[in-house]
């Protein structure tokens, strides 16, 4: 029997295609309902707590994270398959929760695809674990296990190891940082070899406006 996953910090959906409006990248193409609701019945099983070993990093700043992270790697799974150029905005609310907008280049699809989730703290604002949900009360683990003293690179997983991603302020790392980040994330148990490395050649369609 197939095992349920639980939700991620990334998620992707198809946008509309262009229309005469001024953002048209705002617009969704409902081209996956059965995709999306499986996604938010498997939700409802996942952890919200870091993995087992895993501190999430104190102290942490919602300020200084805030803004726009740029993909660098992640661990197959299927809401990004296919996907370039991700990356993932951070906006803190009134209410003390964030507001998560992914964007991502689906390659075969040809067309930008976006998703916009809400994030909270699991505990203290002052500790980088939160619960992200893209499916109304479904959450999944957002625990950011590794963090850079400036916040130009963060290495973040999810419930478990099988679920990571390495997010940047710039589209590429110096070499030698991504291989002491890679060396990292071994450490507490991610396959690294198994690291999807995303390319980032596009224009953003926020940008393009």
């Amino acid at each position: 029997m197939a095992t349920a996953h639980p939700p991620a910090p990334f998620a992707l959906a198809p946008l509309a295609p262009p229309r005469k409006q001024t953002r048209p990248w705002l617009a969704w193409c409902p081209r996956r309902p059965l995709l999306a609701l499986a996604l938010a019945l498997v939700a409802g099983c996942g952890s919200t707590t870091p993995p087992a070993g895993v501190t999430a990093v104190t102290p942490f700043s919602l300020e200084r994270y805030q803004g726009r992270w740029y993909e660098i790697a992640r661990l197959d799974h299927a809401f990004e398959r296919g996907m370039s150029d991700v990356s993932a905005f951070y906006t803190p609310q009134a209410d003390g929760s964030v507001r998560v907008v992914n964007r991502g280049f689906h390659t075969k699809q040809n067309r930008w695809s976006e998703a916009v989730g809400k994030a909270l703290f699991t505990g203290a604002p002052t500790t980088g674990s939160l619960k992200v949900s893209f499916f109304g009360p479904f959450y999944g683990g957002y625990h950011v296990a590794a963090l850079d003293p400036d916040y130009r690179w963060a290495l973040v997983l999810g419930p478990d190891t099988s679920y990571a991603w390495i997010l940047a302020r710039d589209k590429t790392l110096p070499p030698n940082t991504q291989a002491a980040i890679v060396q990292r994330a071994q450490a507490l148990g991610v396959n690294t070899e198994a690291f999807i490395w995303v390319t980032h050649t596009r224009t953003d369609p926020a940008d393009a406006r």
